[in-house]
């Protein structure tokens, strides 16, 4: 027997340590709902769970995404069905107007302001019919701009003598821009808000479809202010601006003598996927579906060989307008197609990840409910361990 050293006390107490700390993890698994709480419970089923739950959130995110994908669906779909109505009314009254035999020149003229004011209806949807800010069926849908930019040193330009260039819009043609002389500009933002309004202006008088696509913008750069003309084009279309008489692109250190920005894209781009993967995305454009676009405009029925050219012309654009509505149905579908993939995907992988990472709690119960035990008779057992010793008392009674 020993005083010194109770042996059967210290085995007791780490039994009874092992027993706690066994508890204090059931505890904490059974208050989180997670069997792995830190690296340390299960290191190699962290980095497992922790790359499933990217996967998840991934998922999810891809989800929304195709669900605006279908947004953007439905607000261009619902602009080319009243596209589709206005055509639909504009081949009537051409078919109206070929009916010479009985129609007046009077009628013929009401049918043609009707159809003048449907086109205009045409372009006007074509040209406000946007998601966020992003115009959808003007031809520019998932594009970059094609921009132009200057750098002015000093902050001052003077306009001398006759100042003249050229601008190309998507090919359309070279068009002549002239700007008032003897004009000193050291205010950026005037000078792009003058620029602007003569480029459009000279665009228009020319029948540029385009005039309204470019913009003009000036950011303040030290005493100076960088100017940038740019366009909303289509995929591939060019602008190019080269100066004819003066040297109004010099004084705005625009060097050379064509100057070329060309729009790029390839459309919508929607992340469908969790991964950075060319099958993760989905992407599309959208055909222009304005009057030109639809080469509708300048339509005359007035005279029965004007109708009957019109109404070649509007059946090949209800044509086009109904390719492009089947195309876009086709797209809801798909990305209804992927929403359903994506939610069963989801599904499983956070089963997965929940198999890895959550609590059994029945289990974790009978865990529990062993170590409390333990715990308990520990207690009892180290108890009766410290009242050995006493028993020394007897012999050195």
């Amino acid at each position: 027997m020993r005083i010194n050293q109770n042996i059967m006390a210290f085995n007791a107490s780490r039994n009874l340590n092992v027993s706690n700390n066994g508890l204090g993890k059931s505890l904490e698994k059974l208050s989180s709902g997670f069997r792995i709480n830190r690296a340390a419970d299960d290191a190699s089923g962290l980095v497992i769970s922790q790359n499933l739950r990217a996967q998840i959130s991934g998922l999810k995110q891809a989800g929304r995404n195709a669900q605006d994908g279908i947004s953007v669906v439905q607000t261009a779909e619902g602009a080319l069905t009243e596209v589709h109505s206005m055509l639909n009314r504009m081949r009537d009254l051409a078919v109206q107007s070929g009916n010479t035999g009985s129609t007046d020149s009077v009628s013929r003229q009401a049918a043609q302001d009707e159809v003048d004011a449907l086109i205009s209806e045409i372009d006007r949807i074509s040209n406000t019919t946007k998601f966020g800010k992003m115009n959808l069926l003007d031809g520019t849908y998932g594009t970059q701009k094609a921009e132009i930019t200057g750098f002015d040193a000093d902050g001052s330009v003077v306009i001398a003598g006759t100042e003249e260039f050229t601008i190309n819009l998507a090919g359309a043609g070279a068009v002549t821009v002239a700007l008032d002389t003897g004009a000193t500009h050291t205010d950026g933002a005037a000078l792009a808000a003058y620029v602007q309004s003569e480029i459009r202006g000279a665009l228009n008088t020319a029948g540029d479809p385009n005039a309204e696509k470019i913009s003009v913008s000036s950011v303040a750069t030290g005493a100076g202010f960088t100017l940038e003309i740019n366009a909303e084009l289509a995929d591939t279309e060019t602008m190019v601006v080269a100066d004819t008489t003066g040297t109004f692109l010099g004084n705005l250190g625009l060097s050379g003598t064509a100057l070329t920005g060309t729009a790029s894209g390839s459309g919508g781009v929607f992340q469908v996927g969790a991964n950075n993967t060319g099958d993760d995305r989905i992407s599309f454009t959208i055909d222009a579906v304005s009057s030109a676009g639809l080469s509708v405009s300048g339509l005359d029925v007035t005279s029965a060989a004007g109708a009957q050219a019109a109404l070649d012309a509007i059946d090949t654009a209800i044509s086009s307008v109904s390719t492009t509505r089947g195309e876009l149905g086709a797209l809801q579908n798909r990305f209804e197609s992927t929403i359903a993939n994506l939610q069963v995907t989801t599904e499983n992988v956070a089963a997965s990840e929940s198999r890895i990472r959550d609590t059994d709690v029945a289990m974790e119960m009978v865990e529990f409910t062993k170590n409390q035990i333990l715990q308990q008779a520990g207690t009892a057992m180290l108890a009766q361990a410290n009242l050995v010793p006493q028993s020394v008392l007897r012999l050195l009674g």
